[in-house]
């Protein structure tokens, strides 16, 4: 009979309601046991609003629960690191919660434990799994728009009304992610970029506070080397008077346009034509991410988003933000 993997979460806050929590209970082979929140009666609304049978408001006993074979990380970074080690000494299955770690340090060092015990590792940078973006990496592969030369992003929104408050918010605190919105977000896009365009040799960056608004980073300007030679460039702006988010791909025979957040079409333009492909992303977002950790364990099909990819990215961040 094919194994039953028992799952728990750790932190069972907004990320977990619809993005990822319910897709560990729809795959066919896993079983989402347990939750942990710190406050005991939110732990269990949670269990009770989606059907799980145990619910805690301690890390350890969640993770040394012996029905569980498997544990999501869902909290803030600043925990990721302590969070993971203990499930590494426990000798269970890892999902962490994107970016990996606050640094490239911690992200190795997780990495490195689970690799020596031999225990499976996966990030959700769940953008790999998405059929959009699969299709983008299948039109590149077929070279569409010919050989690869240039990648650039422009993300910018505006402060929102939580940042203008004052009021402590655990995404804008430089103790937890240095840069920010950037952390939080960019992380998503450099990795889709990896995975598009192979692994980058080189990165470096600009960064400041501008509005002053919160102890992070709020603006960002990066340019990086793939491998294959395509250069890349980024600028990341959180107090700009719109929202936009736009990714260029540009080629020898054209180019592709797409949005990393917005569901947008993926526009490709030739000199012949301009084209779009619409495809809709899933309602919980992590769906195709967490059907191929189950591929990855049931059947050893690769999954796209391992400890091993997600300390590429966690370099390429630190490299950006800290250059020599």
């Amino acid at each position: 009979m094919t194994k039953i993997f028992k799952w728990g979460i750790i932190g069972c806050g907004n990320v977990t309601e619809v993005k990822s929590g319910p897709a560990y209970k729809m795959a066919e082979g896993f079983e989402l046991v347990a939750v942990m929140r710190r406050n005991l009666e939110l732990a269990k609304d949670y269990a009770e609003r989606h059907n799980i049978p145990r619910y805690y408001n301690d890390a350890d006993e969640l993770i040394n629960d012996a029905e569980i074979d498997a544990v999501y990380i869902a909290t803030p970074p600043d925990t990721h690191y302590y969070y993971a080690m203990k499930v590494a000494q426990a000798n269970k299955i890892c999902c962490i919660e994107k970016p990996m770690a606050p640094s490239y340090a911690e992200c190795f060092e997780i990495q490195t434990i689970f690799e020596k015990r031999g225990l499976p590792l996966f990030v959700a940078y769940y953008r790999r799994s998405l059929p959009r973006f699969n299709e983008v990496k299948r039109l590149l592969e077929e070279k569409t728009i010919g050989n690869v030369r240039h990648v650039d992003w422009f993300l910018s929104r505006t402060p929102s009304d939580l940042d203008k408050s004052g009021n402590y918010n655990w995404r804008t605190d430089a103790k937890i992610a240095p840069a920010g919105y950037f952390d939080d977000l960019a992380s998503h896009g450099l990795d889709l970029f990896v995975y598009l365009l192979g692994d980058v040799k080189e990165a470096k960056g600009i960064s400041s506070n501008q509005q002053q608004l919160y102890t992070a980073k709020d603006i960002i300007s990066a340019s990086w080397e793939h491998e294959k030679g395509i250069i890349g460039t980024g600028m990341w702006s959180f107090g700009t008077y719109k929202r936009e988010d736009k990714v260029r791909i540009v080629g020898s025979d054209g180019e592709l346009s797409f949005s990393v957040f917005g569901e947008v079409p993926i526009e490709i333009i030739t000199n012949d034509k301009i084209e779009q492909v619409y495809i809709e992303n899933p309602k919980h977002i992590q769906q195709y991410h967490v059907e191929n950790i189950l591929k990855h364990l049931q059947l050893g099909i690769e999954h796209p988003s391992t400890g091993k990819t997600a300390i590429h990215t966690a370099w390429i961040m630190d490299s950006i933000l800290n250059p020599l």
